[in-house]
């Protein structure tokens, strides 16, 4: 199997898109080669525990309210291509991601990583949950197989915090700038969200080249 390193945060729709469009291709694919890991980048590093108000965030970072629906209804658009059907007007604040990908970070201690960065996504862009919110955190987390009450014990102390913060600086150190960036085998940056077309022939060359990678 390959490594395919993504670079990802649980409030970035791009994230969301090219996940579910790399899923398509890996549906689709004869012969699925990668193991799949995800690694913390926090759009907004800086962002205050609490979050802030959804509208000030994307008014402040587009420019004004003409800039956010300008570059979120395109957005819409192309999620919508991707047959996902964004609930933005239910998202109420922009949170802090910290604590999300500290689960992240636990769930793939149990291989449960995947189906909580799924859940991650579908809770903050289809049902607008708070995905700052310890419960929020702690039941998704649930959901995936992980145990809640741990979770919570961990969410309540400062566990793997600094670590998150360190591999977040050490992606920017690397080059990572903006996300999702896929990063196969150490070796070839697949940047954005892409097509399956895309990620099918680049499934299709890596099989034929299998040993090449390793």
């Amino acid at each position: 199997m390959i490594k395919l390193d993504i670079f990802s945060d649980p409030i970035c729709p791009w994230c969301f898109i090219g996940k579910t469009l790399l899923d398509r291709a890996l549906t689709e694919a004869a012969q699925n080669p990668f193991t799949i890991e995800y690694h913390p980048f926090q759009l907004n590093p800086e962002m205050p525990k609490g979050g802030m108000d959804r509208r000030e965030y994307l008014e402040a970072k587009f420019g004004g309210k003409e800039g956010a629906l300008e570059v979120y209804g395109r957005i819409a658009e192309v999620a919508e291509e991707a047959g996902l059907m964004l609930n933005l007007a239910a998202i109420e604040r922009t949170p802090n991601t910290l604590d999300a990908h500290r689960v992240i970070h636990w769930a793939g201690l149990e291989q449960r990583q995947i189906p909580v960065v799924s859940m991650l996504f579908d809770a903050y862009f289809m049902q607008g949950r708070d995905i700052e919110d310890h419960e929020v955190l702690a039941d998704i987390a649930d959901s995936a197989g992980c145990d809640a009450a741990v979770i919570q014990r961990l969410l309540a102390s400062d566990a793997d915090a600094d670590d998150i913060r360190a591999r977040d600086a050490h992606a920017r150190e690397r080059g990572v700038s903006a996300v999702p960036t896929h990063i196969i085998a150490n070796q070839h940056v697949v940047p954005g969200s892409q097509q399956p077309e895309l990620w099918l022939k680049l499934i299709d060359e890596i099989n034929g080249q299998i040993g090449s990678f390793q």
